[in-house]
């Protein structure tokens, strides 16, 4: 009986990571089809970050009350810069390389995050890692290589290329953050926090007093189809932000940390699936080759550094009730940073 609800708890939670994936997935073609109708890729991430907050702030009231409070002003400094990075910082910069880049090779760019969290363990922390670590770096970098066709010259746009990887930085960061708070602050009030933070920084660089609001109550194209432009904004905020970080929240109570991130990447396809479907985008056969490589040694990099605790680090179990260990730090779900 204890086996059987074992598994259908981890069914349901493997639904949840798919979901939460499929829902992630979905930022890119929509946040497109706004910045095309006159919103800049930074006043599209200050709407989506700021009605995100607007979602969350009440949410963390209701269900963490003044104990939630308590915990983000504990740890302001960590979700202050998990705000700037982690939030404003990755979903700005991969709006910056979706506007300029195929929506599956923005995505892909971004996935690579692992990458840099091998080379700050292994340069910033004197971490002994994996071969398979670097294995996974090596098998990452030659995938690059063939999605940008280095062989021929840069073959895609410079800035959405180093968006692109800044977004992967970024993303990056979100692992290194994760293993600080830990145990320390809730996910959500972390997330509500974060949203706050992005939201205010955007504020103060997007220029929101020059939004075309028009552009959310015109009808706007996204490829064949069109729609008003509140429906993308509202799918943004809703669906892609916080529906989606709800449901990888409550898959990470029900999976391991190695298989929550392993179903993340399953957003990268469904970014490109609904790139395809909606923006009648198409990937060069080369791009389809380097961005499966690239998945392949981020994956590899991403199970091989998850296994790995810091020596200063607690061995895993001392959080006791928190249930979220420091080692799976590389083992969060990707998706839920963008």
């Amino acid at each position: 009986m204890q086996s059987q609800d074992a598994a259908r708890t981890k069914s349901i939670g493997l639904g949840f990571a798919l979901f939460s994936a499929i829902t992630f997935g979905g930022s890119g073609p929509f946040a497109k089809a706004l910045i095309g109708a006159g919103l800049s890729p930074q006043q599209a991430a200050w709407i989506r970050i700021l009605g995100a907050a607007a979602l969350l702030v009440p949410l963390v009231l209701i269900f963490r009350g003044s104990a939630g409070l308590r915990a983000a002003r504990a740890s302001w400094p960590q979700l202050v810069l998990y705000g700037l990075t982690g939030i404003a910082g990755c979903q700005t910069l991969f709006f910056i390389a979706a506007s300029r880049l195929p929506v599956g090779v923005a995505i892909l760019l971004e996935f690579s995050g692992p990458v840099l969290v091998v080379a700050w363990l292994k340069f910033g922390r004197k971490v002994a890692v994996p071969k398979s670590a670097a294995l996974g770096v090596g098998i990452a970098l030659i995938g690059l290589a063939t999605v940008v066709e280095i062989w021929a010259g840069l073959q895609l746009d410079l800035v959405g290329l180093l968006a692109g990887l800044g977004a992967a930085a970024c993303q990056a960061t979100y692992f290194i953050l994760i293993d600080k708070l830990t145990g320390v602050a809730d996910p959500l009030v972390m997330t509500a926090a974060g949203s706050v933070v992005g939201a205010v920084v955007l504020t103060a660089i997007s220029s929101p007093w020059t939004v075309p609001w028009n552009a959310l109550t015109d009808t706007i194209a996204i490829g064949d189809r069109s729609a008003p432009g509140w429906v993308f904004a509202a799918w943004l905020i809703v669906v892609s932000t916080v529906v989606a970080y709800l449901a990888g929240a409550a898959a990470v109570q029900r999976l391991s940390a190695a298989i929550g991130g392993a179903v993340a990447y399953v957003e990268v396809v469904a970014a490109s699936l609904f790139a395809w479907l909606l923006l009648n985008e198409t990937l060069s056969t080369n791009q389809i080759i380097g961005g499966a490589i690239v998945l392949l040694g981020a994956f590899v990099a991403q199970s091989s550094v998850g296994k790995v605790v810091p020596p200063e680090v607690p061995p895993p179990g001392d959080d006791g009730e928190h249930g979220i260990h420091r080692g799976d730090v590389v083992g969060a779900a990707p998706g839920q940073d963008h």
